[in-house]
């Protein structure tokens, strides 16, 4: 399936729930792509493929939907998983970051022996909105010693200007709504 076949078979795929998770949110729910195995399979491809001249070693999921794409694609790339996750899920020692949502504020954590200076990482999540969460999760990456050779999303919310916050990375989307 080529780019444009893509773009067209995702937007056809993911559907808008009007006022999730509060009201005046249009939440974009990719279970529809997650249900179509070869769609699936196509996006992971995309996502795996934004940065081919990069050496990368590490692929960090943020959770949650960002674990369902980063583990595949981590594999693909025979890259190691690192798992970003909301305060109090990781069993080890972490550093943590705060960052604002676009519907309010939360807290990201990594564990520090998860990465170091030779670290080529890609970080990947399911939508790129407001950027805050991408933003600390390069922070967190960086923080450790690691390198972000990009960020890698499904779907990018264009309208709220995510990209700012995570430059001068650079990012893909496959879907910019």
């Amino acid at each position: 399936m080529n780019r444009d076949e893509l773009e067209r078979a995702l937007k056809r795929a993911v559907r808008d729930v009007p006022d999730f998770p509060k009201p005046g949110i249009v939440f974009k729910d990719i279970t529809p792509v997650l249900s179509d195995c070869a769609l699936f399979a196509a996006a992971v491809d995309a996502m795996a493929s934004a940065f081919p001249e990069a050496a990368i070693t590490h692929v960090v999921g943020i959770e949650s939907r960002g674990f369902i794409f980063g583990a595949p694609i981590a594999l693909q790339l025979g890259a190691s998983f690192v798992p970003v996750r909301k305060v109090g899920k990781l069993p080890s020692l972490t550093e943590r970051e705060e960052y604002a949502l676009e519907y309010g504020a939360a807290v990201l954590e990594i564990h520090r022996d998860a990465l170091g200076p030779e670290a080529h990482v890609l970080v990947v999540d399911d939508v790129l909105a407001t950027g805050g969460t991408a933003r600390s999760a390069c922070t967190l990456v960086e923080r450790l010693g690691g390198n972000v050779v990009g960020c890698s999303f499904l779907i990018e919310l264009g309208f709220l200007g995510g990209g700012s916050a995570i430059v001068p990375r650079r990012w893909h989307s496959i879907l910019v709504y």
